[in-house]
């Protein structure tokens, strides 16, 4: 079975995001990632992959400096990875994205795409259904569990209540919440066998897209300033009325 499993270089999370001069996520600092949902997508492919065979091959699309995250995830036992870069890619959206990454799964032998739910920069989650509709392919979505039968797929849906059993013929792609399993760590045999991995780097032009970048985005940020600093609480001193002007406090804001 040919695993594609896809990745993203994003700033950290914990730490204070960074825009650039045409204000857009700096995605070049120096406290750049793996996003955090990819990690486990990472380890559902490798362990379909431990389970039954096959090979997985990682695809980010990023600049020079994504390199990093593409060899952890070779370091922690994918096979090969493809890594779209081109400075024309800057600033692109949702839509164009998944556009430039089915053009690199069309250059793929594939049975399984698998992705984390939404990325940590963005949190649109959005990426696993475009991919659906421009490839085609079936798409099982939040997956808490994956199970591959032959040529089925068959996931367990997350919901906030329970879950929902999903199934598809092969190729499908999975997205996946962080609730799947526990992502391993690179050994040292894997970071040194990572250095001899195959990857292949890809400009827009040998994908055949010729159009990405502002101009082939649907929207436009045109301003953007600094979270205001929190302000001071409101104290009430219950002497009595405590109740009551906590219910006039939330009326106010119209919580109630």
């Amino acid at each position: 079975m040919n695993i594609v499993v896809l990745v993203k270089q994003v700033p950290d999370s914990g730490l204070a995001r960074q825009l650039d001069a045409q204000l857009r996520v700096d995605r070049n600092g120096a406290n750049n990632v793996m996003g955090e949902l990819d990690e486990y997508a990472v380890e559902a492919a490798l362990q379909l992959k431990e389970a039954q065979g096959g090979e997985v091959t990682v695809l980010t699309l990023g600049p020079s400096q994504a390199t990093e995250t593409v060899r952890k995830v070779l370091a922690m036992g994918a096979d090969k990875a493809v890594h779209i870069e081109d400075d024309a890619v800057g600033g692109s959206d949702a839509l164009t994205t998944s556009a430039i990454l089915a053009a690199a799964l069309g250059r793929l032998e594939w049975d399984l795409v698998i992705a984390g739910a939404e990325s940590t920069d963005s949190g649109m989650g959005v990426m696993p259904q475009m991919l659906a509709a421009r490839t085609g392919k079936p798409a099982l979505t939040g997956a808490r569990k994956i199970d591959v039968d032959g040529t089925t797929v068959t996931v367990e849906h997350q919901r906030a209540n329970g879950y929902d059993v999903l199934s598809a013929d092969l190729p499908a792609i999975v997205s996946v919440w962080d609730t799947i399993n526990t992502p391993r760590y690179p050994s040292l045999k894997g970071i040194m066998a990572a250095k001899r991995k195959p990857v292949e780097t890809l400009a827009l032009a040998d994908l055949g897209v010729t159009e990405a970048g502002p101009a082939a985005a649907g929207n436009e940020v045109l301003s953007a300033a600094e979270r205001p600093a929190r302000t001071a609480g409101q104290i009430v001193t219950d002497e009595g009325q405590g109740g009551a002007a906590l219910a006039e406090f939330l009326a106010a804001e119209k919580f109630i």
